[in-house]
């Protein structure tokens, strides 16, 4: 049995512990990732960093899929949603510690192409006869 990514659980251990230690949290992320929702204004280089911590957010929820967040880029109100597999790094700002994050099982490497989406695509027929098996 496959064990779920460590990623998500790493990130918000990671801020709590930044927090603790009275630093501001920053993610490093990767904009090119289907789905990122972010200022593109402030891309550069196809990644953004952001400021996490609580003076700077409202509403942020991190769980196992995505880190979303309402705050103000340039005095405009924004919604930000980040994958997982698009958060880089999580650091602090005022000491620089933190950790970076390559390749992990069961997050989808971000230099694959995405899957073709199957509600795009007509429903195959079938072909041939259909083979059923009798389960007692």
């Amino acid at each position: 049995m496959a064990m779920t990514p460590s990623r998500p659980y790493l990130v918000r251990a990671l801020y709590e512990w930044i927090l603790d230690n009275d630093d501001a949290p920053y993610l490093v992320i990767d904009a090119t990732i289907h789905n990122v929702m972010v200022p593109e204004q402030f891309v550069a280089d196809g990644q953004i960093i952001l400021n996490i911590g609580p003076a700077a957010v409202q509403g942020l929820q991190m769980d196992d899929d995505a880190v979303s967040f309402s705050a103000r880029f340039g005095g405009v109100p924004m919604q930000v949603y980040v994958p997982v597999l698009a958060i880089k790094a999580i650091y602090a700002k005022e000491s620089g510690q933190g950790m970076g994050f390559g390749f992990e099982p069961g997050i989808p490497d971000p230099d694959e192409p995405m899957p073709e989406s199957t509600a795009d695509k007509p429903a195959a027929k079938p072909s041939g006869r259909p083979a059923l098996k009798v389960v007692k």
